[in-house]
């Protein structure tokens, strides 16, 4: 391996401007625990995009799949080209709002361009706050109720979303709903003993269910796996003519001012993952101080834009946009370095470990036959654990019976209605029932931010 770090130091890599670029075996360790886990995870919940790709922009799924693969470079991009210490995903909260500004529109080209709109506008969005540095300002303008009652709009939709799933795959779907919410929240289940199969199920819920989903959907008759060998080969002429802008051209400027509302809905939700991302590296650092994390959120934002943009011209657009943290593998990964060195030697160890396998794993038909079917518990269960924790901080964000219902009524409206509609009546409402100065009524989750800041 490369140079190594002094005690204390920032690990070593390759600066180029405000980046650093750290290889895998090069630069930082390779932790094949997180490798191991992170490839099968990775494929199994970004597929879980390919049925959405194929419902909204109307493509095949060998279309859907190729976009896939390419995202997963871009994924990885943020902590092995870009320097960031975050172990990367989607703008998973934004997804149920996504969904409902796409059902407004027609499948095919029109969703595509409308896709292309929200990545302009939030890329426009990272760019001009990490030009101007007003990003913490921007966010602490918007109340705490209206924060929360956004959030709460997208566990609104995401819960929607799944009524009629689960009448397509009731004991598969069930099941790993079961599973997954016992492992990952289930009071009853933190109280047994710290076991080491208990661990291993909490620290792998989300493959623990998927495993438990692939059994009872067999058996149930609602599965069937067909496995194939050999490898498979992007159709990149098709995407790129399908689902960029190279194929469908960009978007009118009425499609992209129909954007503003959502993308400003997710820029909010974008620096809250960034605030919830801080304090996570912050607790760790108590235990680790042999690492210095370098946390820079302007660069952040730039690698954002570019992120997004560059999925947009090379592997067509994504839903839901690329974000800066997969939560849960954050948490994961963070607990693992609490451990110590012997555990992950820096935190890039594991958050650059996490997605290396999944980069060629993706390519193998065996692989994708062993997903595939399981793509759609994959959907439900992404949908399902957005909404179960946007539900929580919106109302942990609130704390008296005004600020509740106002929360729940712009909540209802942006999943029912529109994102326009929803931010636009929360102003309105918000000045109307609590007031410019909410003083005592601002959710918590305001002053946390500044705390964090």
């Amino acid at each position: 391996m490369g140079k190594k770090r002094t005690y204390g130091g920032i690990q070593p890599g390759v600066k180029w401007g405000p980046f650093t670029m750290r290889l895998p075996g090069v630069h930082v360790a390779i932790s094949w625990p997180e490798a191991i886990q992170g490839a099968f995870l990775s494929l199994a919940t970004g597929g879980a995009l390919a049925p959405l790709m194929m419902q909204f922009f109307e493509v095949p799924f060998e279309v859907a799949w190729s976009i896939l693969t390419i995202q997963l470079f871009w994924v990885w991009s943020q902590t092995v080209l870009f320097g960031d210490a975050y172990a990367a995903g989607w703008i998973t909260p934004a997804l149920p709002l996504i969904l409902v500004f796409l059902g407004g529109v027609s499948p095919g080209s029109e969703a595509v361009q409308a896709m292309i709109a929200i990545t302009l506008v939030v890329s426009f969005l990272f760019i001009f706050f990490a030009i101007t540095g007003l990003g913490q300002k921007f966010n602490q303008l918007v109340p705490g109720p209206l924060k929360a009652g956004i959030i709460l709009g997208a566990a609104i939709a995401a819960f929607m979303s799944e009524i009629n799933r689960v009448q397509t795959l009731p004991f598969t779907l069930i099941t790993s709903w079961i599973v997954v919410l016992v492992l990952m929240f289930s009071i009853p289940f933190g109280r047994l003993p710290n076991t080491k199969a208990k661990v291993l199920m909490a620290s792998n819920a989300m493959l623990v269910s998927f495993i438990v989903a692939g059994i009872v959907g067999t058996f149930a008759g609602e599965l069937t796996f067909s496995i194939e060998w050999g490898f498979f080969i992007p159709q990149f002429g098709e995407l790129l003519a399908t689902v960029s802008p190279w194929g469908v051209g960009m978007p009118s400027w009425s499609l992209i001012l129909s954007a503003v509302p959502i993308s400003l809905m997710i820029y909010v939700l974008v620096f809250g993952d960034l605030l919830v991302a801080d304090s996570l590296l912050k607790e760790a650092s108590k235990s680790r101080q042999d690492e210095k994390v370098d946390v820079n959120h302007t660069r952040t934002h730039w690698a954002l834009a570019i992120r997004n943009v560059g999925q947009m011209f090379t592997g067509g657009v994504l839903i839901p946009l690329h974000g800066p943290m997969w939560t849960g593998i954050q948490v994961f990964i963070m607990e693992r370095y609490k451990s110590g060195r012997k555990a992950l030697d820096s935190i890039y160890s594991g958050t650059i470990s996490w997605y290396l396998l999944s980069l060629p794993l993706g390519f193998l038909l065996p692989i994708i036959g062993l997903i595939v079917p399981l793509l759609p518990v994959a959907l439900s269960l992404t949908l399902l654990l957005t909404g179960f924790a946007c539900a929580y901080v919106a109302m942990s964000m609130v704390n008296d019976n005004i600020s509740r219902g106002y929360a729940l009524a712009i909540g209802m409206i942006t999943a029912f209605v529109s994102p326009a509609w929803g931010i636009g009546a929360g102003i309105v409402l918000y000045l109307l029932l609590i007031g410019k100065n909410g003083g005592a009524m601002e959710g918590t989750a305001s002053k946390e931010d500044k705390q964090v800041s």
